[in-house]
């Protein structure tokens, strides 16, 4: 059989294993060839090709349910759930999406980009099914990095109270998240792995004890608990951890080799309550330049298959506002022992890679643990330190109380750095930065500010490690424009103070961040309207510049708002409502992100979509020209 010609998961039934070991193959193949040609996620997959071979086959798919935590590694499942035939259009626009999607097919049982999910979700699932009076099995697939997240901590705390609640969870082991793990429980999964594997000891005691002179059967009542003893003593400490908190544990077991992994995971379908199967298996497997570089391919843009290397882009690029930062706050760490960097399991994504080469000292990777990471940084402040939390806008969501309670109550000086804010891309409605600032403007003590470029980014580092308490700072995925930038000696910024970057008496356009320099373009085009615009690089959303920007509203009496983030509760909010207060009577435009989800495809093709390239918004501004003003009106996308 070939992989084309397998629509349902069910079709592995019945597979020898030389079958299988060709699907995987293909498998493979297909992955690589489709990475290679359009980027994505390949490291996770290219790990769970077997695994995801031999789960299907002992499954029901029409009945039971697997639930895959954070997505990018079910590029497999993918492949044999249906689309093969469109898996050339993974992560483009109207195409496959990068991550589980419940809409895209009936074998996406929950969705995640986030990590730490699958057993919580999988739980739920369990607990409705037996509720239900159903019987169908439900499996959960976890990776070694994604068990450092509390939630998933959490929730198997609960299975563990479950002793009749049948779930499966597989401990996907291959010591990575997306960069190498870190912290205690790594580490004691690693111990597991050199280990003897446990089930061997429990499946060949039985029947050496029948062996024994005088004995035969008779030890039978007593066994289990001999079987219990004689697996602590044989292997100190393995499994014993998962077993003390309610679980069966199997394994570690290859998740490479087939033969094993079928009759491992039958048996564990077998045993009845939470169960919990580790399978060891090296991320890239089967693509040398991957295993080697682990780190590097857990995602890659397109690149030439048979070097590895990655195509080489037409011509070159300013540096990206991750580099920026990463460059900046490593040379302030350098002349300041207070500052810490901390990141949540994404060293290269933030550019804290390069402060944890410069300055090792000063760096601090938790794992994938954002609430952890939030309340660590308050700690260290309490202390007289200054930690710059480094946390992708979608990732700081997670943290949204530690926010609150642990730093901004006790008015802490965090400096909370959101990378990827805005449109991102190809990974879709699970990992665009909409909500950071509705999020956060409503919290009490915490100062909000987006640079315009990469030099302006490096006065907001400088800014935010001075300031005396909470304050944050959003800066896009991407490149820079690539205006000159100072080594050292960056100025910090005034709280609160915006600039007026150009002048014009019929129309206000306030930017925030990365929308700053479009509405300079989109002032030109109003230009060739004859009509001239004030353009406003507000710098902070909070506090907002009131003294700048209400008197130029009341002047010229037509306000538009422009940012790269969610309409309601965002930046042309602050601007409304704070025009509102003052009692001013002007018209008002919003433009930005309206309330819907953002789907994966291009940030370009993304931002045509919701009207935000210069001509578009040029075009709905001088629409509202020719209309009769509108006191305190806001409009949104269309």
């Amino acid at each position: 059989m070939h992989l084309s010609e397998i629509t349902h998961p069910n079709q592995l039934h019945g597979l020898s294993v030389y079958q299988l070991q060709q699907i995987a193959r293909q498998i493979r193949e297909k992955h690589l060839e489709t990475v290679a040609a359009s980027g994505g996620h390949l490291g996770p997959g290219l790990g769970v090709v077997e695994l995801t071979l031999a789960l299907y086959q002992t499954l029901d798919l029409d009945r039971d349910k697997v639930i895959w935590d954070v997505g990018h590694q079910a590029y497999p499942h993918k492949l044999i759930t249906g689309r093969y035939s469109r898996f050339h259009t993974l992560r483009q626009k109207n195409g496959v999406a990068g991550y589980l999607k419940r809409c895209e097919s009936r074998f996406d049982h929950f969705g995640a980009g986030h990590a730490s999910t699958s057993i919580s979700a999988a739980l739920g699932m369990a607990i409705a099914r037996d509720m239900q009076g159903e019987k169908y099995k439900v499996v959960a697939v976890i990776g070694d990095g994604a068990l450092t997240g509390g939630m998933a901590l959490e929730a198997i705390n609960h299975a563990g109270h479950l002793p009749k609640t049948n779930l499966l969870v597989v401990l996907n082991d291959n010591e990575m998240s997306i960069s190498p793990n870190v912290g205690a429980i790594p580490r004691y999964l690693n111990k597991l792995r050199l280990s003897p594997p446990m089930q061997f000891i429990s499946d060949n005691l039985e029947e050496q004890f029948k062996h024994l002179p005088f004995v035969g059967d008779s030890l039978s009542p007593e066994l289990g608990r001999i079987k219990e003893g004689m697996k602590r003593l044989a292997v100190p400490k393995v499994g014993a951890v998962f077993e003390e908190l309610g679980f069966t544990y199997i394994g570690p077991v290859d998740g490479h080799n087939l033969e094993e992994l079928l009759h491992t995971v039958q048996q564990a379908h077998k045993t009845p309550g939470p169960v919990l199967l580790h399978v060891a298996t090296t991320k890239g497997k089967g693509y040398e330049v991957a295993e080697q570089d682990q780190v590097g391919y857990h995602a890659q843009s397109p690149f030439n298959l048979a070097t590895g290397k990655a195509i080489p882009s037409s011509k070159p690029k300013p540096p990206g506002y991750s580099k920026v930062f990463g460059e900046t706050l490593s040379t302030l760490a350098e002349n300041d022992p207070r500052v810490i960097g901390i990141t949540a399991a994404m060293a290269t994504g933030t550019g804290l890679d390069i402060l944890q080469k410069r300055v090792p000292n000063q760096y601090i990777d938790v794992g994938i643990a954002e609430q952890h990471a939030v309340t660590l940084a308050a700690g260290l402040a309490c202390e007289g330190m200054r930690p710059v939390a480094a946390i992708y806008s979608t990732f700081l969501q997670r943290a949204f109380d530690q926010i609150i309670h642990d730093v901004c109550i006790q008015n802490l000086p965090v400096f909370f750095c959101l990378d990827r804010a805005g449109i991102v891309g190809a990974d879709g409605p699970t990992h665009q930065g909409m909500y950071d600032i509705a999020y956060l403007r409503c919290i009490p003590n915490l100062v909000l500010m987006a640079p315009k470029d990469e030099a302006e980014l490096q006065r907001m580092v400088v800014t935010g490690i001075e300031h005396n308490g909470p304050i944050s700072m959003r800066y896009p995925r991407g490149n820079g424009y690539g205006v000159p930038l100072m080594e050292e000696g960056w100025e910090p910024l005034e709280i609160g103070k915006g600039e007026v970057l150009r002048q014009g008496d019929d129309i206000l356009l306030v930017a925030y961040g990365s929308l700053v320099y479009p509405a300079l373009q989109v002032a030109e085009i109003l230009h060739e309207h004859s009509i001239e615009a004030t353009v406003v690089n507000a710098r902070f959303a909070k506090p907002l510049d009131t003294e700048l920007i209400l008197p130029l509203a009341e002047k010229i009496g037509r306000v538009v708002t422009l940012e790269e983030g969610c309409l309601p509760g965002g930046f042309g909010s602050a601007v409304a409502e704070a025009i509102l207060d003052a009692g001013l009577t002007v018209s008002m435009q919003r433009i930005g992100v309206p309330d819907i989800l953002v789907d994966h495809a291009t940030p370009d093709e993304s931002k045509a979509d919701l009207g935000l390239t210069p001509p578009q918004m040029a075009e709905r501004i001088l629409k509202t020209m020719t209309k009769p003003s509108v006191v305190s009106s806001a409009e949104s996308l269309a």
